[in-house]
């Protein structure tokens, strides 16, 4: 998302390792699920803004180069590595406060995090020098991104494993979780782009104050989200960290985990996946307000966007249940792939023709992507069966990474490409761009994403092991061996 980033139901899981005790505190309910999809709803305040608006915003506001601004967001992960890992070892070691291990955080941070996004897409320094620009841009992108928002998103990701032990109750939160990430996409990739898009002589125009002003609200939205979710969300699992000298060491697990096939593998999937859908999202906004000329036509082609999401949230679970999230993934990744290509051959003037091929490559791309937060705790079971630890939140934010990771490729990939094929920065100027340029953008939003799904169907199909029968056969092995630990303690 982020990411610019969405997912729904996790399999069934194992009992919590020997050590977890409950806590007496209010039975799960309604109110917990909630509570928990308005901690998503907080995080995309930003992260789904940030990947919607921040590369347009910098190239025809702020006027700097499109190849820059794609730099930036590439260059980034490589600091995110170690700050997403970090956060996620740190996690792990530590004991928990008052409130939880994963609740403090949502307080510590969520004011920073929506100062530092209403920062990154203000025009402050729009009339500076072009090195004064691009100081503000790298900057503020940093502070969001690599420290607020990873301080804030990996205990978040990493807290539905001790809201509840129970597998039905773990699914139901992802569930809420990807419904709160599909409605924060809707207010902001349905409604902002009416706000902050305007017509000036007939040529359409981000606006930088009108983008402002929506970063701003957006940043006090998701302050109340946090809130809302630190309220209603109880802790009741708690797992003490082992002694020092019981723990693997960081070398040592990391090691483990980059000899974890279903990591590895759901990774390299979910990534080439991931850049492909947030290439489309950062290209939409030059397709409408370049190729089609109507930006506003943005919060339609959006909203078709998000249609399958939403009409996939309520059986997810159960295709999950009966096929298989890595075969239903295949089949979705297909049509997608299909559904691109045909645009790409097709190469229609209509922007109401590629809104309905664009809802078909959108609906394959949500048979996977709803379904990628339940591939984790496969991976986590997985990774308890190989080394005996469970390694939680280190493995939610070494994907975290990734996924940060593959917004950062699709934000260098289509700056990039952008680049290559001619597109020519406005800054506010009334630039037309060449027919050169915009049929390249046509294919960076057809042809581009065809292909990079293509990489991660081949990946999920030859890569990544786990399969219906292999996650039940995991499943059952686990439950077996938490069961006689716990008759011999």
């Amino acid at each position: 998302m982020s990411t610019n980033h969405t997912g729904t139901p996790l399999p069934s899981v194992s009992p919590p390792p020997v050590g977890s005790t409950a806590v007496a505190k209010r039975p799960f309910s309604l109110r917990d699920k909630i509570g928990y999809m308005f901690g998503d709803f907080g995080n995309d305040f930003t992260f789904i803004l940030q990947s919607t608006f921040f590369l347009i915003f910098y190239t025809n506001v702020m006027g700097i180069s499109a190849a820059h601004v794609g730099t930036l967001l590439f260059a980034a992960r490589i600091l995110d590595a170690f700050t997403d890992i970090g956060s996620g070892r740190l996690v792990d070691t530590l004991r928990p406060g008052r409130s939880g291990r994963f609740k403090p955080w949502l307080l510590r941070i969520m004011i920073p995090v929506a100062g530092a996004s209403f920062l990154m897409l203000s025009p402050f320094l729009q009339d500076g020098s072009y090195g004064m620009r691009l100081a503000w841009m790298v900057v503020t992108y940093v502070l969001w991104g690599s420290v607020f928002y990873t301080l804030i998103n990996i205990p978040y990701g990493s807290m539905a494993s001790v809201i509840s032990n129970k597998a039905g109750e773990r699914a139901s939160l992802s569930v809420f979780r990807s419904l709160g990430a599909t409605l924060a996409n809707l207010a902001i990739s349905v409604v902002l782009p009416l706000i902050v898009f305007v017509q000036i002589d007939g040529q359409s125009e981000l606006s930088g104050t009108r983008m402002m002003l929506a970063a701003a609200g957006c940043g006090v939205l998701a302050i109340v989200c946090y809130l809302m979710c630190f309220a209603n969300v109880e802790e009741r699992i708690t797992t003490p960290p082992k002694p020092k000298e019981e723990r693997m060491g960081f070398a040592k697990t990391m090691g483990t985990l980059v000899t974890n096939r279903a990591l590895t593998g759901m990774i390299a999937s979910s990534l080439f996946m991931l850049v492909a859908f947030m290439t489309l999202g950062t290209i939409m906004p030059f397709l409408f307000n370049e190729y089609f000329n109507d930006g506003q036509l943005l919060s339609a082609v959006n909203f078709v966007g998000l249609a399958p999401t939403l009409l996939m949230v309520p059986v997810a679970a159960r295709l999950a249940g009966a096929v298989g999230k890595k075969e239903i993934g295949m089949v979705g990744l297909l049509l997608a792939v299909v559904a691109g290509l045909v645009l790409f051959v097709v190469r229609t003037d209509s922007p109401y023709f590629f809104m309905f091929g664009y809802a078909v490559l959108m609906l394959g791309v949500a048979c996977l992507n709803i379904l990628i937060w339940a591939f984790i705790t496969d991976v986590i079971d997985f990774q308890e069966i190989r080394t005996g630890e469970r390694n939680d939140a280190t493995v939610y934010a070494t994907y975290s990474w990734a996924r940060k990771l593959g917004q950062a490729v699709a934000g260098g990939l289509t700056g990039w490409a952008l680049t290559w094929i001619g597109y020519v920065s406005t800054a506010g100027e009334h630039i037309i761009q060449t027919d050169q340029v915009l049929d390249g953008i046509y294919s960076l939003a057809t042809l581009l994403p065809a292909l990079l799904l293509l990489v991660s169907l081949l990946a999920l199909i030859f890569w990544y092991p786990l399969s219906k029968k292999r996650v039940d056969e995991n499943v059952a092995t686990l439950a077996a061996k938490h069961e006689s630990q716990s008759s011999h303690s």
